[in-house]
């Protein structure tokens, strides 16, 4: 058994309840790999559990999907990893440690030339970017989209990705500096949608046209003014809700809208196999690899300073990507 410190979430409310404690750790079991995190990635998912708007499965719990290290021990019948191997993850909670056990399941190695500090940053904002423009709408030169959030961290590399895929890519930010850093990866137009009305915008640009597909994690304070910015036969793509869930949908709304199609995605249902997993990893590195897409680091936090980050980043005082640095 080892001594190591985490966040433990106790119960839900304000990054308050976000207490940085000792627990202890035991020997890796059966499936499983010990790793030393170098970094932490810090995701909206993360504000959700811990306010309650997602269900922790249990409690205590441990925060985080995202996170990159390395294997400080293998437990019993891993042969796909060994001691020293760096390796990254998205999809397993419990990220918010210095130390933890993991199931090899979850991992991927990360290759020569990636920084554990750049995977840890890009996993899960990177592979969410991989599978919204290569799956859940195939983006190309054709493609017209829409793209809330641009300043944030998958807009960050989706801007980038989706210009190296030849689309026409307009995002909304909420302030001028956003905007900027947005230009800077990737958006041919950009709107500051708390001085300018969006939908207008958006018709002015397109002439009139709308957009293929409008990708959305703001959630209700976009609702349904994104569905205005669609084409007949258009994509609305909400995969977050960081202003609040989108209440008393009506379906019939797409209809009247323009037989629009709507979904609403998670990452983890497209990587839930290990060849999807891999797949979409690899499509990740090798964009990054490429330097087609560039991975930035805008703010780092202590991990026992959490909470302030937890503040900053739902006062929307961050941009691009936040990573928790073990101490």
């Amino acid at each position: 058994m080892t001594k190591t410190q985490a966040v433990v979430l106790n119960g839900t409310g304000g990054p308050e309840v976000l207490d940085y404690v000792d627990i202890d750790l035991p020997p890796p079991g059966a499936g499983e790999v010990q790793i030393r995190h170098a970094a932490i990635g810090l995701n909206f998912i993360d504000v959700y559990f811990r306010t309650g708007l997602y269900k922790a499965p249990h409690m205590p719990f441990v925060p985080g999907k995202e996170a990159a290290g390395t294997v400080t021990a293998v437990g019993p019948g891993v042969s796909d990893f060994k001691v020293g191997d760096r390796v990254a993850y998205a999809g397993s909670d419990g990220a918010y440690s210095i130390e933890r056990n993991i199931e090899t399941r979850h991992l991927v190695t990360v290759p020569d030339g990636i920084g554990l500090d750049t995977a840890a940053a890009m996993m899960l904002k990177g592979m969410t970017a991989q599978y919204l423009l290569n799956r859940t709408f195939k983006v190309g030169p054709d493609t017209t989209l829409l793209f809330h959030a641009a300043a944030g961290g998958v807009g960050l590399i989706a801007g980038q990705w989706a210009k190296a895929l030849g689309a026409t890519v307009i995002g909304t930010v909420g302030s001028d500096a956003k905007a900027e850093l947005a230009r800077g990866h990737g958006y041919d137009h950009v709107i500051n949608y708390n001085t300018e009305d969006f939908v207008a915008r958006v018709s002015e640009i397109t002439g009139g046209k709308g957009v293929d597909v409008v990708y959305d994690s703001i959630g209700r304070d976009t609702f349904p003014q994104s569905l205005d910015c669609l084409k007949r036969l258009g994509m609305f793509v909400s995969f977050g809700q960081s202003s609040g869930p989108i209440e008393d949908f009506t379906l019939a709304l797409l209809a009247q809208k323009g037989s629009l199609f709507a979904t609403r995605p998670t990452l983890f249902t497209y990587i839930a196999t290990r060849d999807e997993l891999t797949d979409c990893a690899n499509a990740l590195f090798d964009v990054v690899l490429s330097n087609k897409v560039r991975i930035n680091v805008n703010q780092t936090y202590p991990l026992r300073e959490v909470g302030r980050a937890h503040t900053e980043l739902e006062a929307r005082k961050t941009t691009g990507t936040t990573l928790l640095i073990p101490e």
